[in-house]
């Protein structure tokens, strides 16, 4: 009834005896105890204090109520007049003797009893206000001990997990779930200190803004467990021993058995192994980067915070080669750290070098081949080196003019370092003349060969990592020589800050882009193979498996494997264009380098072997490649110099430069040579330990036209395709013209290999390799925000992801094969149980009345035990499918008929419930034979004097 309440319902729960009581607490401190039966209240309670929530006593005859003062009552059913116990749990006691003083709202409370111990009081909320910034806390009250967990994040909810599911048994408690705004987590009862669960899931994806991402789709198998050994041997100590008490759902691994391994970049510098086999995502193991570097005391750092205001370890780009296990990042403060991995433990010192990478063109407007030499000698652009212990060698500067200064400071004492990724070496862009360094815009990395590679708008830095040593330091002006075909303009003025987007601008505000829309060619063969996301949910940073939508239209992929030369296709006309995109430098004389890539290949026209090479590519769509000499045995590579030199090859596209890859004479992928990892801190048992293992992917022998080898080059705009060592084009393909492609990547797909782009319009397009014929192109995700342009990225097996949220990543693929096996790999969000046993009654309280049974909703409610409801409840009013309705429309035969069909079909319900009420009265009448056959044997063979 309506009309009794007096206020805002804040609780409500039914009696543990499940004898029909309802207990209704209100907001205004009243607490109302109603019979369902009689509709009726059988007692009302009042306190001066709102009520947040009430807690059952298992027995039914107690509960407590928690209140906006921070106070727990506790209150009897027998004398509800008022609380026979009221307690502040945090409130200072006051030398008087008067009530403690208030303290925050105690919002939740639960009351669980244990059948040997004293009964734990859970809450939340209810500390002092003291101190204004106390973080959100649950208290745990076992007996006279108090213990306060405090949390990271605010308390959305919080359940205690018990042995039994049934109110009226002592409960048992054994954890208590407590679900976070940003994380889940789990106590432990059982052991003293309240330890919480190791979590299995991986909550913490965006414990830190996730500012780069790189995929990768069929990778050596036995890193994921090696990831995971390491990472194990990382985690905090003080976890509970026991399992994780939460189960339920179930994954299904469908056809696919490769391993996938997503790697994620961080604002604050760390790196995140996460093993993403078969739809499931579970963190390996956590890299943090900024521990190579010193940590900036509160004052200094200025120089880093003229060019990123925040963040300074954000990672900016990583490269990754899963056989050698070679791992570099470039951060966001132009730095690059190369990474070896060990099992063993370390305490070594951590070499460094510094690199000065300016751009100077302020006199020129046309070069002369006489005035720019066709290529320096390598050692005139050595820079000032850093001593490999990590001091710095400044240069004195005029006023505040700062000079061959890093933008951060690598730790010169010997730095501890565990097993896993150990820094090998860290390479710094320095200040020039009062200008800061810029952010690094592509990296490149080379086992074989030993090497590392980096530009950004001034110019190129190659570094040998093995002899610790600048090879290369050059501005992209100098690289061309004579070849430059372009006039430069005079720079505009520099600038004191650098002109690149920070990386923490994927952060949960998204930034709308105004890009140009337009709809890319479509291919005339139609749609080969359909596309279908499946992505992970973060819902409050808890992970699940959320959709799965196919794209209709779809046909069997067909990769053609022809290697048809066309003439006509050739491209020998020279032609480019100045692209509008963002991935463009700024419009000035600068011009960035956008892709690097090492790989066996032939650097000029004449060559008839395939050698060492570095392909460079620029944002005004040019490509360089320059030759490496490397020594010729491997015994020499740690004393002889590696030699970096130009070949005189420059190859142009429209638009920046993206992605490049090798293809041999039969059209199949050849990878760079990798170095077989071996641990750098085992001890050598020999010459043949110590001696690298190479492995080396030199394309096939052919003797058709002299051509060995297929290049792929693939800008923003178009891509193309090049025989070589003749360096004719083969192959091109305009993918757009108003727009511009964001990425770009040769992957491998059903047993061939063809080129995945995304288009900054939506466009997901793939074409076929080498005679890029287009393969699929569809309106898939129009770039609206950074964070998906930053995040995109290719893999094998035809899968892609990316960020769309800062909580979220999206999967999704592109071959029709994993779209037909997409729903065996589903997996099932609840596991079936069988439901535990109920509490068996006692003979003698069965006997005697001593608890009432549980009662079904039409008993509780239903006219024919509980007489007539009032008025102010609704009434069910029978339509005209009922026998009254029937009886005044229907008349005759018919009508008849349709009545007894009606009484039938009420009469065999009514039967139903007799049915039902028969056989609980048999279970009844077996359990009572049961137990009164277990007295008599109890009893029988007892004389009259034992009772």
């Amino acid at each position: 009834s309506t009309k009794t309440h007096p206020g805002p319902v804040v609780h409500l729960s039914d009696s543990p005896r499940d004898e029909g009581k309802l207990l209704i607490g209100y907001e205004n401190g009243t607490v109302v105890f109603w019979d369902l039966r009689s509709k009726r209240a059988d007692l009302r309670a009042y306190y001066d204090e709102a009520i947040h929530s009430v807690a059952w006593h298992h027995e039914g005859k107690q509960f407590m109520c928690s209140h906006s003062d921070g106070s727990l009552t506790l209150w009897n059913l027998k004398s509800p007049n008022r609380p026979f116990q009221t307690t502040i749990p945090h409130g200072k006691i006051q030398r008087d003797g008067k009530k403690p003083e208030s303290c925050k709202p105690i919002l939740k409370v639960e009351y669980k009893t244990c059948k040997n111990s004293e009964p734990f009081v859970i809450f939340s909320g209810g500390l002092s206000y003291d101190k204004a910034c106390r973080r959100p806390s649950l208290t745990i009250m076992h007996g006279k001990a108090i213990t306060v967990l405090e949390m990271d994040h605010p308390i959305v909810d919080f359940l205690t997990l018990c042995e039994t599911p049934y109110p009226n048994e002592f409960q048992e408690p054994y954890a208590v779930v407590v679900l976070l705004e940003k994380d889940l987590i789990v106590v432990d009862l059982t052991q003293s200190n309240f330890p919480i669960f190791e979590n299995p899931y991986p909550i913490d994806i965006h414990e830190s803004p996730v500012t780069c991402t790189e995929y990768f789709a069929d990778c050596p198998p036995d890193l994921i467990p090696v990831l995971y050994s390491v990472g194990a041997k990382h985690k905090k100590q003080g976890y509970s021993n026991k399992e994780w008490p939460i189960s339920g759902g179930a994954w299904n691994l469908g056809a696919q058995t490769y391993p996938e391994i997503i790697i994620t970049g961080h604002a604050d510098g760390s790196v995140k192994f996460w093993d993403a086999s078969a739809i499931t995502l579970q963190m390996l193991y956590k890299l943090k980067t900024s521990k190579a570097f010193e940590k900036q005391k509160p004052g200094e750092g200025k120089a880093t915070a003229e060019i990123v205001e925040e963040d300074p370890f954000a990672v900016q780009m990583m490269y990754w080669c899963p056989e050698s296990r070679i791992f570099c990042v470039a951060g966001v403060s132009a730095y690059v750290v190369v990474y070896r991995f060990s099992k063993h433990e370390v305490n070594t010192e951590i070499a460094s070098l510094e690199v000065r990478l300016q751009y100077e063109v302020e006199d020129i407007i046309t070069p002369e081949p006489e005035i720019i030499p066709a290529f320096p000698d390598a050692s005139s652009q050595l820079p000032s080196l850093k001593s490999l212990s990590g001091s710095t060698n400044t240069v004195a500067c005029e006023g505040t003019m700062k000079d061959s200064i890093p933008c951060l400071s690598v730790k010169t004492r010997p730095v501890r370092m565990p097993p896993g990724y150990q820094a090998d070496l860290v390479i710094q862009l320095v200040w020039v003349d009062g200008e800061p360094p810029q952010q690094i815009t592509s990296l490149a990395v080379n086992s074989a060969y030993g090497l590392v590679a980096f530009g950004n708008c001034n110019g190129l830095a190659v570094v040998d990592f093995m002899q610790k040593t600048v090879l290369l330091s050059m501005g992209t002006l100098d690289l061309y020589g004579s070849s430059d075909p372009y006039q430069r303009q005079p720079r505009s003025p520099r600038k004191s800050k650098q002109f690149a987007a920070g990386l923490t601008e994927l952060s949960d505000s998204p930034v709308s882009l105004e890009l140009e829309r337009c709809k890319s060619p479509t291919s005339e063969d139609g749609m080969l193979f359909s596309l279908a996301p499946f992505s992970f949910l973060l819902i409050n940073n808890y992970l699940s498996p959320f959709s799965v939508v196919s794209v209709k239209g779809s046909r069997k992929l067909s990769l053609p494997t022809d290697l048809k030369t066309d003439l006509e296709n050739r491209e020998n006309s020279f032609s480019r264009s100045r692209s509008s995109s963002v991935s463009s430098i700024d419009r000035d004389s600068k011009e960035a380098i956008t892709a690097l890539y090492f790989m066996e290949s032939f650097a000029r026209k004449n060559d008839s072997a395939v050698s060492p090479c570095l392909w460079v590519g620029t944002g005004l769509g040019m490509v360089l490649i320059l030759s490496l000499n490397l020594p010729a045995s491997d015994d020499l590579r740690q004393s002889e110099p590696v030699m970096v030199s130009p070949s005189g090859t420059v190859l142009t596209l429209k638009g920046a430069v993206l992605t490049f890859a090798c293809l041999d004479c039969m059209g199949t992928l050849t990878h760079p040579p990798y170095e077989v990892w071996r641990d750098p801190h085992i001890a050598d048992d020999g010459e043949k330990t110590r001696k690298r293992k190479l492995v080396m992917h030199s394309p096939s022998s052919s003797q058709d036209m002299g051509d060995h080898q297929f290049a792929v080059i693939c800008s923003e705009k178009q891509a193309k395709v090049f025989s070589l060592p003749s360096q004719t084009c083969l192959y091109v393909h305009n993918i757009t013209e108003t727009s511009f492609l964001l990425r770009a990547d040769v992957v491998t797909l059903c047993n061939s290999v063809c080129l995945a782009c995304f288009c900054a319009n939506g466009h997901i397009m793939t074409l076929s390799l080498p005679s890029l014929r287009p393969l699929l192109d569809i309106n898939y995700l129009p770039v609206t925000d950074m964070r998906i342009a930053r995040t995109f990225c290719f893999t094998n097996e035809g899968q892609a992801l990316y960020l769309s949220s800062p909580t979220e990543i999206q999967r999704l693929t592109y071959s029709q094969e994993m779209c037909d096996n997409l729903q065996d790999m589903l997996g099932d969000l609840f596991t079936p149980v069988e439901t535990p046993e109920a509490p068996n009654r006692g003979f003698l309280k069965g006997l005697f009345g001593g608890s009432a049974q549980a009662f079904d909703r039409e008993e509780l409610f239903g006219e024919a035990t509980a007489g007539k409801a009032s008025r102010s409840l609704a009434q069910h009013i029978p339509g005209s499918g009922g026998i009254e309705g029937v009886r005044g429309a229907a008349g005759g035969v018919i009508g008849d008929l349709t009545r007894a069909r009606i009484a039938l079909d009420e009469r065999g319900q009514k039967l139903g419930e007799l049915d039902e009420r028969t056989a609980s009265m048999m279970a009844s009448a077996e359990a009572f034979s049961k137990h009164a056959h277990e007295v008599m044997l109890k009893y029988k063979d007892k004389k009259w004097y034992q009772f």
